[in-house]
């Protein structure tokens, strides 16, 4: 099993990268999506964060607010790293399940937005890194999301650097071209991870 971690700024194009290797055979772990499952009604995870942030981040039909949870966490240092201390062991439980799931022969890629920032690059077998000038990140989400472009730069502020990103890369996926041009950089980095698996697997 080669296992690789998957990041890049918000705006950047994880997303489509992901698509594209799982097109090529890569088992697919996505880390917002095990974020959303982790914290269903029922959950350990659900009930600890309304034991530490209260009632005022469900909603009527007992599921997480995200926007309200939001709201309180990106303001305050102190909240976020209470959440992400509920979080993140039931996300990554969640995610050695699924790899556990994926044989032993797989290229398991694990999409993480805040690989950098959570310091987990030294889990993984190859790091790719999504990257786009800043500025393209920055049309790309206000497009995307409508959001203004005030908030775009505080949600990038609060996530890693470009430069912090960069600098744990083994592998670099440039999108700032077109679909045809991605298709083309992710079917080579497809190829070397192959390579690298064979080499860990002769």
């Amino acid at each position: 099993m080669v296992q690789v971690g998957l990041t890049g700024g918000i705006g950047s194009g994880k997303s489509a990268v992901a698509d594209l290797l799982a097109g090529h055979g890569a088992v697919i772990i996505d880390a917002d999506l095990l974020a959303r499952e982790a914290v269903l009604p029922g959950t350990d995870a659900l009930a600890r964060i309304v034991e530490r942030f209260g009632p005022e981040v469900l909603t009527a039909e007992g599921e997480l607010n995200r926007p309200a949870l939001g709201e309180i966490v990106f303001a305050d240092p102190r909240a976020l790293a209470d959440l992400e201390a509920i979080t993140h062991p039931a996300i990554r439980k969640l995610a050695t399940a699924r790899e556990a799931e994926a044989g032993p022969d797989a290229v398991v890629v694990h999409v993480i937005p805040l690989l950098v920032e959570a310091d987990q690059q030294g889990r993984f077998d190859t790091v790719v890194v999504v990257d786009v000038p800043e500025e393209v990140q920055e049309a790309r989400v206000r497009a995307r999301d409508g959001w203004t472009l005030e908030h775009v730069r505080a949600r990038m502020a609060a996530q890693a650097t470009r430069a912090e990103r960069l600098a744990v890369a083994d592998h670099v996926i440039d999108n700032s071209g077109d679909h045809d041009e991605l298709v083309t950089r992710v079917a080579r980095l497809w190829d070397a991870l192959l390579s690298k698996s064979n080499q860990d697997h002769p």
